[in-house]
């Protein structure tokens, strides 16, 4: 039987105090609090042409009859989104919501900016990382960013060569690398969208591992470059926490004390075994929407921000109430017909602390 999410996810969620305190005999620990987040945008085009990508059922002309009045309602509802995320899930004391969000699906940067320009963000003043790709759609991933927590330094778009025979087309997404300083630290951000599954999940898979072996073989150059540091890599991998490409490919770990220096750990391994997902098909949940950290991120005891918490933002209000669909992420399109929701992807956060005096 389908299982609701948002009622059942409750047991896993914890409310906090706007400033943390952990208290002890002796002494009250304060903590400074940052979340950093992913989301699958769902075909978050605009309404202009573009001759260099196969955009035209996202037309005015196009089969779905895309228009101003449903890109505007879909910048809209998108922001509602980004704006509630981490503001008011249990009451997590997040006033500025994500100070990290990596997006997918997206056309280009002027969808971005619409985005970030609209009144329910606008006073976050995100800036954006973004890079066009060849991919035949025409969707891209892009990073948004609070500067009053994050200052970029560097970062590229990570070209994904695909495996002959692993997909019909010939390109697919670029991993984006951002590299900054997160209150003061330095991390390397990772945002993914990983090949799909169409045409089949064992003939697709190849794809998947050489994206996953792009951010690998990245991180351990940095590594042996730099030596130890804090990266974190997020997206809709098209694929679960205990596929080969997360678990060979990344060769992540699904417990804290498993992790060593140089692994990457993996939080969402037992929420995906106990059911829960950020996307629906055919009765089945799928958790595609993932944020592996680093063993630097784990430890407690450290000065800088530790993970503390994974979160999947599933509330009421992103919800299918009705139909056939009940229960799943009230996505925007239903093949061809305007649906007007949010995403067929739920979105996802790890919740971060920090000690201070």
């Amino acid at each position: 039987m389908f299982v609701d999410q948002f009622d059942s996810m409750k047991r896993y969620l914890f409310a906090f105090l706007f400033v943390l305190s952990f208290s002890s005999i002796a002494q009250k620990q304060n903590y400074k609090v940052a979340i950093i987040g992913f989301y699958n945008l769902e075909n978050f085009y605009d309404t202009l042409d573009d001759p260099k990508i196969d955009d035209e059922e996202f037309l005015p002309t196009g089969a779905r009859n895309y228009n101003a009045n449903i890109y505007l309602n879909k910048v809209g509802k998108l922001a509602s989104v980004i704006q509630r995320m981490g503001t008011d899930d249990e009451k997590i004391p997040c006033p500025d919501g994500a100070a990290i969000l990596g997006v997918a699906e997206v056309e280009n940067i002027n969808v971005l900016q619409d985005l970030v320009n609209h009144p329910s963000l606008k006073s976050r003043n995100y800036q954006i990382v973004h890079y066009d790709s060849k991919d035949r759609r025409g969707i891209d991933v892009g990073l948004l960013y609070n500067p009053k927590y994050f200052e970029v330094i560097d970062s590229r778009a990570l070209y994904v060569s695909l495996p002959s025979g692993s997909k019909d087309a010939y390109y697919t997404r670029d991993v984006l690398w951002v590299k900054g300083k997160f209150d003061g630290e330095i991390i390397n951000v990772y945002v993914n969208h990983w090949p799909s599954r169409v045409g089949g999940e064992e003939r697709s898979a190849p794809g998947r591992a050489a994206a996953a072996a792009v951010c690998k073989k990245h991180i351990d150059s940095l590594m042996l470059a730099e030596g130890e540091s804090k990266y974190i890599v997020m997206g809709d991998l098209n694929d679960d926490p205990i596929s080969p490409s997360l678990t060979k490919v990344l060769q992540t770990k699904n417990s804290i004390e498993g992790t060593k220096p140089g692994q990457l750990y993996n939080p969402w391994v037992e929420m995906y075994k106990s059911g829960y997902g950020t996307l629906a098909y055919q009765d089945a949940w799928g958790l595609f929407d993932q944020i592996v950290l680093s063993f630097k991120w784990l430890n407690k005891q450290q000065e800088g921000f530790f993970y503390r918490k994974q979160f999947i933002f599933n509330r009421e209000f992103l919800t299918e109430n009705i139909g056939k669909y009940k229960g799943y992420p009230m996505r925007t399109w239903d093949g061809l017909t305007y649906r007007g929701g949010y995403s067929d992807h739920f979105p996802t956060y790890v919740l971060l602390l920090k000690k201070v005096d």
